[in-house]
């Protein structure tokens, strides 16, 4: 099960990122001499009418398109390369940038695609009530909220000076931050009180045994319950673009708060892990599976736009500083800082494994 759905959610997503650079390169005019899904080893493959071997490789956790004047499969640019018609190097520089975009965007778009469904068929959550959600009902015992000095009745507008729109919204504002200090603006009689609070961490276990850490500060809205309401397909395309915006402000907030030790890196995930959520959400359902699916879409996009050589924020970057300087960085320059890029996302990937293995249940975790 961890097998196949690793291989159902990564295959068709790496292959989808690699045809966005695929079909941008040739509207551009860029010829490709390889497109593979995998690294290492051709298993099978075949040479189709342009010249591009498409193919399939040994080890399954990626993908790549080498274009014609590329020096290996990370597009390291060939300084040797003749700069002729065809070339990616010899592309205009705004369409290199386009056709490096492309593979994120893609993802990015699949993403969109697949929540934008869900909405056109489920309706968006929506509260109805009398009682506004954000107004505090009630406590749990002992809890931060209280503790703090927060009351019945009060009605909770914002966190940290940013508004809060409904009860959700302050969900999962504390909810990414366990054991941290935040300033709760609330409404009590008539007037507006900046109560501090740090949130409590509450570790919580699904049915699969998966742990995450998050904040919690223990209170109960006076009213309000989630229905779904309808919604149009041309309603549900923006619904699903800010679901993907909000998302990935959440990973920003989540490596960042890894970086500082905030929390631990062990929540950090790589292959193993993405094979055995894949495998956990295909048992509960097409459901399941298809929304986890849009979510390792969304991160791929997330992971490929971070400025890092050997991945396609990194070329950006390097097209980027083309632009301001009005000539390419050196080619010297551009392969060691290509070599280190590669290096350092080998080294992370070798790091997340081994947090994998010592994650699994092999391993007395």
């Amino acid at each position: 099960m961890y097998v196949a759905g690793f291989l159902l959610v990564l295959g068709p997503l790496v292959t989808l990122h690699e045809l966005g650079h695929l079909l941008v390169g040739r509207l551009f005019g860029v010829k490709a001499e390889a497109f593979s899904v995998g690294f290492g080893k051709e298993i099978a493959g075949f040479t189709d009418k342009q010249g591009t071997r498409w193919k399939l490789s040994a080890l399954p956790l990626g993908g790549y398109v080498q274009f014609k004047g590329d020096m290996n499969p990370a597009s390291v640019p060939d300084a040797n390369a003749p700069k002729e018609e065809g070339s990616f190097q010899h592309a205009a520089l705004w369409k290199r940038s386009l056709i490096v975009a492309a593979g994120p965007v893609t993802n990015l778009l699949v993403a969109i695609a697949i929540f934008a469904a869900f909405y056109a068929v489920l309706g968006k959550p929506v509260i109805e009530g009398p009682e506004d959600s954000r107004t505090i009902g009630s406590f749990a015992e002992a809890t931060a909220g209280r503790d703090a000095g927060l009351e019945v009745g009060d009605l909770i507008v914002a966190i940290d000076g940013d508004a809060v729109a409904d009860f959700n919204a302050i969900q999962q504002k504390v909810a990414l931050h366990p054991d941290t200090r935040m300033v709760f603006t609330v409404e009590r009689a008539g007037e507006r009180v900046d109560i501090p609070l740090t949130t409590d961490r509450h570790v919580e276990t699904d049915s699969f045994g998966n742990q995450s850490a998050i904040g919690r500060i223990g209170v109960v809205p006076s009213g309000g319950q989630y229905v779904f309401e309808d919604v149009g397909v041309l309603e549900s395309v923006p619904l699903a673009a800010g679901q993907s915006w909000d998302l990935m402000g959440m990973m920003v907030t989540g490596i960042k708060q890894i970086i500082v030790g905030e929390r631990s890196f062990k929540e950090l995930g790589g292959p193993l892990k993405i094979a055995k959520y894949s495998g956990e959400q295909m048992s509960l359902g097409v459901a399941a599976f298809v929304n986890f699916a849009a979510l390792i879409s969304l991160n791929l996009a997330f992971i490929n736009f971070l400025p890092i050589p050997a991945l396609d924020g990194g070329h950006l970057m390097f097209y980027a500083a083309e632009a301001i300087r009005r000539k390419p960085v050196g080619p010297q320059a551009t392969e060691w800082a290509y070599r280190t890029g590669i290096a350092l996302v080998l080294m992370l990937m070798v790091v997340v494994t081994v947090n994998d293995l010592f994650s699994l249940p092999l391993f007395g975790s």
